[in-house]
């Protein structure tokens, strides 16, 4: 199958799983291109980036236990971040000027096991036409496995990258611990970690360019239903800004 196949698949699987946001809330979608206003101050630049570089960052929807490994995780997820749609600095990233309530981006994600309790983890993110495009990774080792007494914790260092024709270079360096503990068909977990985002303007509309560094803390709760060989994933990021993500997938 050639590339250009690939992509339509992609994103097509990605459309399904916006059905995971039950939001009558109006996403970031077709006129809502990153298309940055000439009039954009250098303060609003950075406070795009934190709100962008926030929602755009790894979320790790999965408890610290480790895979195994013969551990596979696939499936597809949504997150929602709310966004200070009246500001200014939205008002001017978006090519309508019309920003949307919440950013919600569809996502594939995809989980494996290795040996030593070490996971690697992939993302890939396409809005609906827009011209945002997302991918990351991840690498987390449970140093403490748990089991029928103790719980699991982890850490886990995770990256993302805006692709695409946005008139934004982004990308995002991310460090988590994380705990759970599973109680019959559930395991609940929670975390607390940071996220370092390096944004910079790519537009010719601006006299001149941008280029921020920054960085945030952030924790996060959730919890993971085992159903056979299908999970369901259900979290909540809080920083300066919040994000609710679900995802459902098939465990082996």
């Amino acid at each position: 199958m050639s590339p250009s196949r690939w992509r339509n698949v992609a994103r097509r699987i990605l459309l399904a799983c916006m059905i995971l946001v039950g939001s009558s809330a109006r996403v970031l979608a077709g006129g809502d291109n990153l298309t940055l206003n000439p009039a954009l101050s250098k303060d609003e630049f950075n406070s795009l980036s934190r709100e962008l570089g926030f929602g755009l960052s790894y979320f790790p929807l999965a408890p610290a236990a480790p895979l195994g490994l013969i551990g596979f995780d696939i499936g597809v997820e949504a997150t929602a971040v709310n966004i200070s749609e009246h500001s200014s600095f939205w008002r001017k990233a978006v090519q309508d000027g019309n920003p949307p309530s919440m950013l919600v981006l569809p996502k594939l994600h995809v989980q494996k096991g290795l040996p030593f309790n070490v996971d690697v983890g992939a993302i890939y993110s396409a809005i609906p036409n827009s011209n945002v495009s997302l991918v990351g990774g991840e690498l987390k080792w449970a140093f403490l496995e748990g089991g029928i007494i103790l719980p699991a914790m982890a850490i886990r260092g995770s990256y993302t990258r805006v692709l695409g024709g946005s008139d934004i270079d982004l990308e995002t360096y991310g460090v988590d611990l994380s705990i759970s503990k599973r109680v019959f068909f559930m395991t609940p977990y929670a975390g607390v970690g940071e996220v370092w985002i390096r944004s910079s303007t790519d537009s010719r509309a601006l006299t001149t360019q941008f280029k921020e560094t920054q960085n945030l803390s952030k924790a996060f709760v959730g919890v993971k239903f085992h159903l056979l060989l299908l999970s369901l994933v259900a979290e909540a990021d809080f920083s300066t800004i919040s994000a609710y993500s679900l995802r459902a997938n098939f465990s082996f």
